[in-house]
C-alpha cells in the first residue's frame, strides 16, 4: 500500500481540479468545511463545477465564496437555504445555478453507496413528493420505495483533524460529518488537516478514514493548540 502524497500548499493540492468536475466538499454548514482548500480552488480558476455538499454555503467564505464567484454550475445538497445563504439565493433566483435537492439521509446514503460499489438502493424517503418525480418506484412488503442512484465525484475536498505519514485520518467531533463517505466516493481525495503526525502517532483503533482512500494531504495548522480529546 503506497502512502498518500503530502504537499506544501492548498494551491498545489487542488491544482489539477478540472473545469466541469464533480467536487464533493465536506462540512455540515461551517463544521468541517475545508475552507482553505476551497479558497485555493477559487484561486485555481476551475469553473462549471458540480458541487456536492450538505448546504449551499454560509456567509461569504468557503463554499459561499465559490458560488459567489460563479464557479458552480450545479449544486447537489439537502439544505440550500438559510439566513446567510444569500449568494446561493441570488444565483438560483437569476437562473445562474442549478439545484438538485436531495433529502439529507438519501444524500449521505447515495454518497456512501458510491464508495461501497452499490449500484442503487430503494428508500421510502421522498415517496409521494416532488423529490420522487421521474424515479422508479417499487412496492416492497406493502410499502412504497423510490430508487436512488449513487453519487460519484471526480474530487473530494475534506477536512480532518490529523493525518499520519501514511495518510490515515482522524476527525474532530462533528467536523467528521460527510468526510469519511466522501473520501471513499471520489476518484481523488484531497484533505486538509490541522497537524501531521509520525507513523504510530495515531492509535489504529482511532483511525476513521484509512489512507487507501486519501490521495493528497496538506497541513493547515490550527490557530490554537489541540486538547488530547480533539486529537482522537
Amino acid at each position: 500500500m503506497s502512502a498518500s502524497q503530502f504537499v506544501e500548499t492548498a494551491k498545489e493540492a487542488v491544482a489539477d481540479v478540472a473545469d466541469g468536475a464533480t467536487v464533493m466538499i465536506g462540512g455540515f454548514g461551517t463544521a468541517g468545511q475545508p475552507v482553505e482548500l476551497i479558497e485555493a480552488l477559487i484561486e485555481s480558476g476551475a469553473k462549471d463545477l458540480t458541487v456536492v455538499n450538505n448546504n449551499a454555503g454560509n456567509g461569504d467564505r468557503g463554499l459561499a465564496a465559490l458560488i459567489r464567484e460563479g464557479r458552480v454550475g450545479k449544486i447537489i445538497c439537502s439544505f440550500p437555504r438559510q439566513s446567510d445563504s444569500h449568494h446561493f439565493d441570488e444565483k438560483y433566483r437569476t437562473g445562474k445555478i442549478e439545484l438538485e435537492l436531495v433529502a439529507q439521509g438519501n444524500l449521505a446514503e447515495r454518497i456512501r453507496a458510491a464508495g461501497a460499489g452499490i449500484g442503487g438502493f430503494f428508500t421510502p424517503t421522498g415517496y409521494g413528493t416532488p423529490l420522487a418525480e421521474g424515479k422508479e418506484v417499487r412496492e416492497i412488503d406493502g410499502r412504497h420505495y423510490v430508487l436512488e442512484y449513487p453519487i460519484h465525484a471526480d474530487v473530494a475536498l475534506i477536512k480532518a483533524y490529523a493525518a499520519d505519514r501514511l495518510g490515515n485520518l482522524v476527525y474532530r467531533k462533528t467536523a467528521r460529518n460527510f468526510g469519511p463517505i466522501m473520501a471513499a466516493a471520489a476518484n481523488t481525495t484531497v484533505v486538509q488537516v490541522h497537524e501531521i503526525r509520525p507513523l504510530g502517532g495515531i492509535d489504529p483503533e482511532h483511525v476513521v478514514t484509512p489512507s487507501i482512500y486519501v490521495d493528497r494531504v496538506v497541513e493547515v495548522p490550527s490557530e490554537r493548540p489541540a486538547t488530547p480529546e480533539e486529537g482522537r
